[in-house]
């Protein structure tokens, strides 16, 4: 039985090499196993008390003198269903715990900040900043005369990936001729009057985009500056425009 396949299965170097001498040696007191197992004397007896918890190992009692044995390695099976038992135990439990840690997180202090270049960056950001159709999606739009309707090309190919979301928009009122946002079911506002810049918000993330030269996104995670900007936008979405 090879060393290293046990080290895989959960055991100590050590644990290992006792383990094997035991299988070798049969019923034997400690010094023939530190002898058989190239162990320091001073950690065996450790060693054959993590075995014996482990129930790998067992004792009989001769005169006084402990005689230590290696169970058969067909009990082997038994050790792993019981680390899996226990892990499956730890994954519930951890499973309960985080709920309550994230409870206990200061939302304010999550913030990061991630860029990301070209057309393909873009549907990146987008896929990293979309994830829960439940949750409500808001952005604000300008069209440039002169490029938007490649830009609208670029959306057209990630329509699959939106059309899954609830979406509210403020655009300048140029972009009521687009091709593209009449398909969609996102609702609109047009505006007059000049807005922020090519801005997403969903949930505690912002995406800011520019199309010139190089597409270029970057996306923050911060819910603080999220909940601003969701509230910029409702101050201008209930109004009258």
């Amino acid at each position: 039985m090879n060393k290293d396949a046990l080290i895989k299965l959960g055991l100590t170097d050590g644990e290992a090499k006792v383990y094997l001498a035991l299988l070798k040696l049969g019923s034997s007191t400690v010094g023939p196993i530190t002898k058989e197992a190239k162990v320091a004397y001073s950690n065996i007896y450790d060693i054959l008390d993590r075995l014996l918890e482990k129930g790998l190992t067992s004792f009989i009692l001769k005169e006084k003198t402990k005689f230590f044995q290696a169970v058969p390695p067909s009990r082997l099976n038994e050790f792993i269903e019981k680390k899996e038992s226990e892990l499956k135990k730890e994954k519930d439990s951890l499973k309960k715990l985080i709920p309550e840690l994230e409870k206990l997180q200061n939302p304010i202090l999550k913030q990061e900040a991630e860029i990301f270049l070209g057309i393909r960056g873009v549907r990146t950001a987008y896929e990293r900043m979309l994830d829960n159709p439940n949750e409500e999606w808001l952005f604000f739009y300008i069209a440039e005369e002169q490029t938007y309707k490649e830009i609208d090309q670029v959306y057209s190919r990630l329509y699959l990936l939106f059309k899954k979301y609830k979406a509210k928009g403020i655009a300048n009122k140029e972009y009521k001729e687009s091709k593209f946002i009449n398909k969609t079911h996102f609702k609109m506002r047009y505006v007059n009057f000049p807005i922020p810049g090519n801005i997403d918000i969903f949930k505690d993330k912002i995406l800011f985009i520019s199309w010139a030269h190089t597409p270029t996104a970057i996306l923050i995670t911060s819910p603080d500056m999220a909940q601003k900007f969701k509230d910029y936008f409702y101050s201008i979405w209930n109004q009258k425009v």
